[in-house]
């Protein structure tokens, strides 16, 4: 084993504190308007939610709490999960600042049920969350141990297939199937491209069969899948803007799909009584 896979935890936490420094002050998160009470979430993922309020929410690798709040603004009781001590840090500093009251905890989430008991109606999580994680198998564990019996999974997350291409999508360069972990280093960050902070992360590829068919080895129903030909977000090389909140790939408009999502619901508990 590669030492830098066997310390992915530590090299990503590091990259991730790194991410926040620098994401914190860029355009890409508009702080001035999230605080002016903007909400960060996007269509994709409100058409999925639908109505939140009263309703408790489990937010996985949240960044810097952003869109927790946002959900929190909505009527959901949220608590928020991220590996990164800056960006957990910097999350109930803005809950503070915006009078939320959603809470944050700083850990691997494969550590969670040493921090958090109880269960959720509703856990989210989306866009790029699942590269970082070795083993989907336990993070299906992890779902069915919070969601509540009715509950559901809420993912929404960029397409395997864009992590098949090198940074200027010109050519493959990586296998669809994870055949192990990746590891790069680089300099700048989806929010903030022309930074020259240097960064190492340590990523796996998992393809839509691991994704899918680790939710359904634990049970789980899937009741809605959707391939989304665009991103809402302008934040690899090369996109073009097609309309607002919508960008894909110069040369590629409309033939790679860029985004998926899909929600996946535990079946809930019936008693006998006779």
């Amino acid at each position: 084993m590669d030492p830098s896979e066997e310390n992915y935890l530590e090299i990503n936490r590091q990259s991730w504190n790194e991410r926040t420094r620098i994401n914190l002050n860029s355009t890409f998160y508009d702080q001035p308007g999230f605080l002016a009470g903007k909400s960060s979430l996007n269509d994709i993922e409100l058409a999925l939610l639908g109505d939140i309020a009263g309703r408790s929410i489990l937010h996985l690798q949240c960044h810097f709490g952003q869109d927790s709040i946002s959900l929190s603004r909505l009527g959901a009781n949220v608590t928020g999960v991220d590996l990164s001590d800056s960006a957990i840090e910097a999350a109930r500093e803005l809950a503070a600042r915006t009078q939320s009251d959603t809470q944050f905890i700083c850990c691997d989430i494969y550590d969670l049920p040493s921090q958090l008991e109880g269960q959720f109606d509703l856990i989210f999580t989306s866009y790029g969350v699942i590269g970082w994680l070795p083993d989907l198998d336990k993070w299906a564990g992890l779902i069915d141990h919070y969601l509540k019996p009715g509950g559901q999974l809420v993912l929404v997350e960029f397409h395997p297939v864009v992590w098949m291409f090198d940074d200027q999508f010109s050519r493959i360069k990586y296998d669809y199937f994870n055949t192990g972990a990746i590891i790069e280093s680089f300099t700048g960050t989806y929010a903030a491209k022309d930074s020259s902070c240097e960064l190492t992360d340590v990523n796996w590829n998992h393809p839509l069969r691991d994704v899918i068919g680790s939710l359904l080895t634990i049970g789980l129903t899937l009741s809605s899948f959707e391939e989304y030909d665009y991103s809402p977000y302008d934040c690899f090389n090369s996109m073009t803007f097609i309309s607002p909140g919508k960008y894909q790939i110069i040369g590629l408009e409309g033939r790679l799909p860029l985004v998926y999502s899909l929600v996946a619901r535990k079946r809930k508990v019936f008693f006998n009584h006779d």
